[in-house]
Parts: C-alpha cells; sequence; structure tokens
C-alpha cells in the first residue's frame, strides 16, 4: 500500500465526515478530519476486518470511545461497504431512523462494536473485551485478535479511564492497543484550561508500553503500529493531531468540535485537499482504494482454522446461554430458612460458578461481603486467564463498562458491590441497559439494615433511580423462594441488566412466598375479596407488612398483601393483571426502608408510605427500623387512625 493511495483515501474520510455534519447541521467534524490519517493507516494496513461478514469472530475490535466522532466510523463502513451504510445513510446522517444516529449505537448484527458517547466508557468496554479475548486464547489460537480503541482527551480526564487502564496494566492485556487523538482541545477550548498532566508518564506507571507520534506523518504511524504489535504490554499510543485539519480558521480551534464548519470552512477544506467533485461523491479509484483494505487473506485463514476446532472449542465461542440443568440445581438449591438475601444469593452464585464456564464473577473489593466469591471461583492473573472471577479493586466505575466488554463479547459477567455504590457504576449500568446486555449487579447492604455504618453507607434514593432506568430489571426479594426465583427469571432471559438489591441482615419470613410468581413483578400473598386495605412491600419489609396484617385482621380488617417484588417486570404485566393487584379503592399502604418516590405510581396521591425520604442514621439496624417507625406496631395504629378518621376511606375518595 503506497503513501499516495493512503493519502487519496484518508481525504475521502475528511471529506465525507464534514460534509454529512454539514448536511445535518449537527455533529462533531473536527475529530474525523484530527484522526483520518492515523484512522486510514490502521485499517490500510492492521485492522482485520471483513464488511461482508462484520461480525465474523476472528476480526480486530474496534471501539471509538470518542464516540461524537462517530461520522469517522459511518465513512469508514460506507468506504468499505459495509452492509446498512450505503451514501444514503450517510447523507441521513443524525436522522430519525437511520443507521447513522449522532453516537455510535451497539446492534449484535452491526459492525459498531459497542454503544459510545458517554466519555471513557469505549475505554472500559474496549478493557473488558481484551479480558474475554484472553479468555478465549485459553480455548483456541481461533481467537488471535486486537483490539483497538480510540479515544480522546476528554476520554481521558474521566475517572473510569484511569480506573480501566489501572486494570488493564495489571492484567498486562497486550492484545489491547489505545490509540490517543491527542489533539489538546475540548468543548471549551485548550485542554490546558483543566489539566496539564503527561499522559505517557500516568500510561507508563499503570504498566502500559507508551510512545507519542505525529498523528499526520504516515510513516510515524505505520511504525507505531507495527511496534504494538510485538509489545507484552497494553499500548498507549499519543497520536498529536491537529482538530479539524484543513478547515481553514476552525483548524485547530475548539469551534470544530461540535458544530458544522459552515460553507466558507467547508470550502476551505476541500480547497486544502484539493478536493474538486461533488458532495458525498467519492470517485471510483478512490472507493476501490478503501474497498482493498478488507483483509481477505485473513478471513479465509481464519475460517479455515475455524474448521479444525472441536466441537467444545466451537460451543465456548458462541454467546452465552445458560445450561437448563444450572436453572434445575439453582430451582432445587436448599437454603436455610430466615438468612440474609445475600446469603442465598452466595448459594446461587456457587451454582453458576461450578456450572457455567462462561459466567465470569468479580466485585470490587467486597468479594466476601456480597457473596459473590466462592470454592469454585478461579482468580483471573496477568499469568493465567483461565480463571472465572476478577478482582475489580475499589473501582466500581470501571467494573460497570468491563463488564459491558465481557458481555457484548459473549461472556456472562455478575459483579458485585454494596447498593449505595451504584452511584459510582450509574453510567456503565444505563449503557448496560441501552444496549440489552445480559449482566447481573449483586447490590447488597440494600436499607438502614446495613446499620453502624450510618447514613453514608445506607441507600436511600438508589432504588428510585435505578428503578427509573428503562430496561434495568430489579429485583429486591424478601427470602430465599423469591431469590430463586430472581435468578431463575433473569438466566432465563439474558437479554437485559439485572439488579439483585440484596439484604445484609437475616430475614425471618412469615409469609408463604412464591418463587414462581416472582417472574410476574407483583403478586397476591394474602388475598381477600373487596379488601378494605392493600398492603405494598418487599425485601426486609416483607415481613413487618406480614405482621401489620395480623393485627389489622386482628381488628376485623380484610387485607391483601402483595410482594411488588420487581418494579420492571410488574409495569409489563397486561393491564388486567396489574389493575388486579392495585385494587380500586381500598386504602392502600406501601412499606419499604427507602424513598416514597416510585410507591405513588401504585399507592396514589392520597396512599400510606412508610419508609424513608430523609439520609439513615447511624446505629443498630433494629434501632433504626424503630425510630423511623417501621415496626409492626407503628404502622399499624396510623393505618387504622387514617381508616377511621372522620370520614371513611371511600367518602374521602368520593368526595375528592
Amino acid at each position: 500500500m503506497q503513501n499516495n493511495e493512503i493519502i487519496k483515501a484518508a481525504r475521502a474520510l475528511r471529506i465525507l465526515s464534514a460534509c454529512a455534519v454539514e448536511k445535518a447541521q449537527s455533529g462533531h467534524p473536527g475529530m474525523p478530519l484530527g484522526f483520518a490519517d492515523v484512522f486510514t493507516v490502521l485499517a490500510a494496513k492492521y485492522l482485520k476486518f471483513n464488511p461482508q461478514d462484520p461480525r465474523w469472530f476472528g476480526r480486530d475490535r474496534l471501539v471509538l470511545s470518542a464516540g461524537h466522532g462517530s461520522m469517522l466510523l459511518y465513512a469508514f463502513y460506507y468506504l468499505s461497504r459495509f452492509k446498512g451504510f450505503d451514501i444514503e445513510q450517510i447523507k441521513n446522517f443524525r436522522r430519525l431512523g437511520s443507521s447513522t444516529p449522532g453516537h455510535p449505537e451497539y446492534d449484535a448484527i452491526s459492525p459498531v462494536e459497542t454503544t459510545t458517547g458517554p466519555l471513557g466508557q469505549g475505554f472500559a468496554n474496549s478493557v473488558g473485551m481484551a479480558i474475554a479475548g484472553k479468555k478465549y486464547l485459553e480455548k483456541t489460537d481461533a481467537a488471535n485478535y486486537k483490539i483497538y480503541c480510540i479515544v480522546g482527551d476528554g476520554c481521558l480526564m474521566e475517572g473510569i479511564s484511569y480506573e480501566a487502564a489501572s486494570i488493564a496494566g495489571h492484567l498486562k492485556l497486550n492484545n489491547l492497543i489505545v490509540l490517543f487523538d491527542s489533539n489538546s482541545i475540548t468543548i471549551d477550548g485548550p485542554t490546558s484550561l483543566a489539566i496539564s498532566e503527561n499522559q505517557l508518564f500516568k500510561f507508563q506507571g499503570l504498566g502500559w508500553s507508551t510512545l507519542c507520534i505525529d498523528g499526520h506523518n504516515l510513516e510515524e504511524i505505520d511504525d507505531a503500529l507495527n511496534w504494538a504489535q510485538k509489545s507484552e504490554r497494553p499500548v498507549f499510543i499519543e497520536c498529536k493531531t491537529t482538530i479539524g485539519y484543513g478547515a481553514g480558521d476552525k483548524a485547530a480551534s475548539c469551534k470544530s468540535h461540535g458544530a458544522p464548519l459552515g460553507k466558507k470552512d467547508l470550502d476551505e477544506l476541500k480547497k486544502f485537499l484539493n478536493w474538486e467533485h461533488e458532495d458525498f461523491v467519492i470517485p471510483e479509484d478512490i472507493l476501490d482504494i478503501w474497498r482493498s483494505f478488507a483483509k481477505n487473506k485473513a478471513y479465509e485463514e481464519w475460517q479455515a482454522k475455524f474448521k479444525k476446532l472441536t466441537k467444545d472449542q466451537i460451543e465456548y465461542l458462541k454467546p452465552i446461554k445458560v445450561h437448563p440443568q444450572t436453572i434445575d440445581q439453582i430451582k432445587k438449591l436448599e437454603t436455610t430458612d430466615g438468612e440474609a438475601t445475600r446469603v442465598s444469593s452466595s448459594k446461587i452464585l456457587e451454582i453458576i460458578a461450578q456450572n457455567e464456564p462462561k459466567a465470569i464473577l468479580g466485585s470490587a473489593d467486597l468479594s466476601t461481603s456480597v457473596g459473590v466469591y466462592n470454592k469454585y471461583c478461579k482468580i483471573i492473573s496477568k499469568d493465567d486467564f483461565d480463571g472465572n472471577f476478577i478482582h475489580y479493586g475499589i473501582r466500581e466505575n470501571a467494573m460497570a463498562g468491563i463488564m459491558n466488554g465481557l458481555a457484548i463479547e459473549g461472556f456472562f459477567p455478575i459483579g458485585g458491590t454494596f447498593l449505595v455504590f451504584s452511584d459510582y457504576m450509574k453510567p456503565g449500568m444505563r449503557l448496560a441497559s441501552l444496549m440489552k446486555l445480559g449482566v447481573i449487579y449483586i447490590m447488597t447492604h440494600d436499607s438502614i439494615g446495613v446499620g453502624q455504618d450510618g447514613p453514608t453507607h445506607q441507600p436511600v434514593e438508589h432504588l428510585t433511580a435505578l428503578r427509573s432506568v428503562p430496561g434495568l430489571c430489579d429485583f429486591r426479594p424478601s427470602d430465599r423462594l423469591e431469590t430463586i426465583g430472581a435468578f431463575e427469571h433473569a438466566l432465563s432471559n439474558l437479554a437485559q441488566p439485572y439488579l439483585m438489591a440484596l439484604s445484609r441482615q437475616n430475614i425471618k419470613s412469615t409469609v408463604l412466598t412464591k418463587e414462581q410468581e416472582v417472574k410476574k413483578g407483583a403478586y397476591c400473598i394474602i388475598k381477600n375479596h373487596h379488601p378494605d386495605i392493600t398492603i405494598f412491600s418487599n425485601g426486609s419489609e416483607l415481613p413487618i407488612a406480614s405482621e401489620v396484617c395480623k393485627l389489622l385482621e386482628a381488628d376485623n380488617f380484610k387485607v391483601n398483601l402483595i410482594s411488588l417484588v420487581s418494579f420492571n417486570l410488574f409495569l409489563q404485566q397486561d393491564r388486567g393483571y396489574i389493575q388486579e393487584i392495585i385494587g380500586t379503592n381500598e386504602i392502600k399502604v406501601a412499606i419499604e426502608a427507602a424513598s416514597s418516590y416510585p410507591w405513588h405510581r401504585f399507592i396514589g396521591r392520597d396512599g400510606l408510605f412508610f419508609g424513608i425520604d430523609t439520609f439513615g442514621l447511624s446505629g443498630a439496624y433494629e434501632d433504626l427500623y424503630k425510630h423511623f417507625g417501621l415496626t409492626p406496631q407503628n404502622i399499624y395504629k396510623k393505618i387504622k387512625y387514617e381508616s377511621r378518621n372522620q370520614r371513611t376511606w371511600k367518602d374521602r375518595k368520593t368526595s375528592a
């Protein structure tokens, strides 16, 4: 491949990117213009890809962590003739329904490897992909591929990138090559406004091989990428580039970061590049150059290698599908009545670790507290990737992002921490939901039941926040049977992420819960026709609600008791079932040691809520439940007073 051909190819990448942003009057042209030379050399000489089979297993993974530069990817897809990326899709950049959205969006059949945009998340995904690649290599050399991750200044400012880079260096992931588009510009202006660190020194300190090059010098780019192939550590290449390269007054300026160039500067770009063709018209000779970059020989060699794999190796390369016997064992699991749900979960995780070779457990330095580590776990290390457990360290943000990368690559990640620390994980959890990835979050210490650790460690608003994430399936089981039911549902439907909110304290079951009903999200434990009162609860508060029911029944009230174990699943049920569970004009009560915000959707504006709309306190959990009024006697008295005060509930509803 001659340099003059690469120069022509890079020009087309720049022009197509700039024109698409200009037509959309929306987007980020600066990054594609600045990084086109590096990207073109990568595609021409190193990146293994096949446009006719974009998801072939032996391909190199290409992650654009700096997702705002999405036109760089889309232009590459069109120029290389990837299916679904014709010129009309380029012209429809950022329009509703196109395959060229504002930021890259993951789809299991498209060439986009992961959804990016929130800066740094793609970096963490890449680390997960690299761990997955190492695990596949333990089984077969058919997984001898690289993960190329393109980052910008913004990605490296986000803390998740430091966390993920630290893990990658610790594990010596030499199948990971990070290309840093170092243009020293962000939205607000020069990076000197906010940062003065030496990125090379930082990555060297984290155990990476590093190099700095001129990102517009084709020989330097080629030499750097060639050197990167032989590294024994993850590689970080700082590519010094000019944002908006060639775009008149907007070159080297933050003005080219997140806005169209405008006609004047687009014309300047065309003049700079000696481009005389109409917008969106790419000469055939340049298209031929781009379409010669596909690594057909590598593809054919991989196919020949694949044909020699054993049946077990082929099965291992397929996406995760939980074995039926694993679910059967979980359903038959005998656990102790009255144990904490985190303990019930730990027994289930033992079965998963023992039976599922593609399950990867891990925790953020809380492996024993959350019950994720067990006797069937083997630690993944730089010397041995055949294990099934990752010590993420105190890096919850990176853990969530790495789990997404593992799931994208066909593994089944289960990560554990305290529920209160979901604050650190929320961006990755949100993206897992957006991509419909089958991951499970084990989040224990789910209420003021944490006790003496105090309000800093007692989640109050966290369930509200997580239940609001579209596609994140929440479970807060009340006992061993509901915990089994929650896992049974999750393992049978690994097409979305799952939250297991589990108790630290033991829970003595006082009701007849129904494992098989958990999949409905909510079900009736005590049922009366035309009840006076319906009580909703879950988790460690369900036994309290049960005691309240007994007190009310002794006072001749007819009471329904509902276990609302999953908001997400309940709201997916048909309208008739939802109405049947919620009821009509009876007094509605909810009991949960957390925020009231989501509950009024079920109990109505006038419903009675017993929970916590403040922060918690430090003290024994039994004392805290008394302090916040979460006792059967207190709740019973307030419900009784409400039901008999001045007017009946039905009268009040009618007059309202």
